[in-house]
């Protein structure tokens, strides 16, 4: 299993101890998600509703690439992709 470098925004640093990127295992994003919040658990209701999809919430990077248009939450991943996640922006 790789261990995928994931970049955290400021907002949800407080659930990983401070830290601005940590890393996690896995194949996929979905996988690599799983593996970050049970490491830490307050992100979970962070990135992903109870059914297990996105939050819509939060935008999700792999490299530059938003995984909206790839394959979501199963996007491919390896130990040289970065995964950004970015809260959605609101605006008016």
């Amino acid at each position: 299993m790789m261990a995928v470098e994931v970049r955290l925004p400021t907002l949800l640093r407080v659930h990983a101890d401070g830290a601005a990127s940590v890393h996690a295992d896995g194949a996929t994003v979905g996988e690599v998600f799983r593996a970050l919040t049970s490491e830490h658990p307050g992100l979970a209701d962070q990135l992903v509703d109870a059914d297990g999809t996105l939050h819509k919430f939060v935008n999700v990077y792999v490299n530059d690439d938003d995984i909206r248009y790839l394959d979501k939450l199963a996007t491919p991943v390896t130990d040289r992709d970065v995964v950004s996640i970015l809260p959605a922006v609101a605006g008016g």
